[in-house]
């Protein structure tokens, strides 16, 4: 079992703590997120999911505007924009403590996110987002972007070996900090790039991410890479998720970002108290 890094990120002007480990709620405000239960289209059910996130435990809610499932066409800055300025009222209203990461591959829908509503992190999705490849222009603007906002960014990798996925992060990680971001947080990209077996093999040698040094950030929730292995669909999938989620906190993940709160919160609960026991014996 491995023993969990120490973090802390700087949310607003605070520091915030992970550890134990925490657990980021997904609020889709989108027509069409793989998972048909986490979309939250009209303001009842933006508000409903905001609240049952915060009372199950969740201490993040991650908004993501613009879906980035296999297949998907992404919807235009205008319609983003829209969608998140009328989910992130209600959000506000609703948990006004709760800090905000914000899902998107686009600097001007981030910078917006941050400065109107005062969203606490930077959830980038442009290296899996799967409209187009990525170009050094796109990324060095959201790099920026992230230093001129000051808030803690999320480093979400496509690359499908271990190998390679610590090089990229590595250097990706030294530019950001050159740049000015204080904390950047590693994001394997498990879904993104990478075949079944790829992603099982990922999962296996987690540990290595400890390597770079920064908080690690894990979204399996409910994702093809059990759903595929187990010839199930996603609404079937709580139960692999929960075990899947249970073996990242036993190699050390620090923020689980999911569909299913309680469940998690469950999982850091159990596994928290038995990393303890393991640590007192050493």
């Amino acid at each position: 079992m491995t023993a969990i890094s120490r973090f802390s990120i700087n949310l607003g002007g605070r520091l915030f703590s992970l550890a134990p480990p925490q657990v980021m709620g997904i609020l889709n405000c989108t027509p069409d997120s793989f998972f048909a239960d986490s979309r939250s289209c009209d303001e009842a059910d933006i508000a409903l999911r905001a609240r049952k996130i915060v009372d199950e435990g969740g201490t993040i809610i991650d908004v993501g505007a613009c879906s980035t499932r296999p297949d998907s066409e992404p919807v235009d800055e205008a319609e983003e924009r829209r969608r998140l300025r009328r989910a992130l009222t209600i959000i506000r209203n609703e948990c006004p403590d709760t800090p905000l990461s914000i899902d998107t591959f686009r600097p001007d829908v981030a910078r917006m996110c941050v400065e109107e509503y005062g969203a606490a992190i930077i959830n980038d999705v442009g290296q899996t987002a799967t409209h187009s490849p990525r170009s050094d222009a796109e990324r060095q603007a959201m790099f920026s972007m992230a230093a001129r906002l000051r808030v803690p960014y999320v480093l979400t990798s496509s690359h499908a070996t271990m190998e390679t996925m610590l090089t990229s992060m590595a250097r990706d990680i030294a530019e950001l900090h050159a740049l000015g971001v204080g904390d950047v947080i590693a994001d394997p990209g498990f879904g993104f790039g990478k075949t079944l077996e790829q992603n099982h093999l990922i999962l296996a040698q987690l540990e290595e991410l400890h390597l770079l040094n920064v908080p690690l950030l894990i979204g399996i929730s409910r994702k093809s890479m059990f759903t595929r292995l187990l010839n199930i669909t996603a609404a079937e999938a709580l139960n692999a998720t929960t075990v899947g989620h249970t073996l990242t906190l036993m190699k050390g993940a620090h923020i689980l970002r999911v569909h299913d709160v309680k469940e998690a919160v469950e999982a850091v609960k159990i596994t928290g108290v038995i990393q303890s026991y393991t640590m007192c014996e050493e």
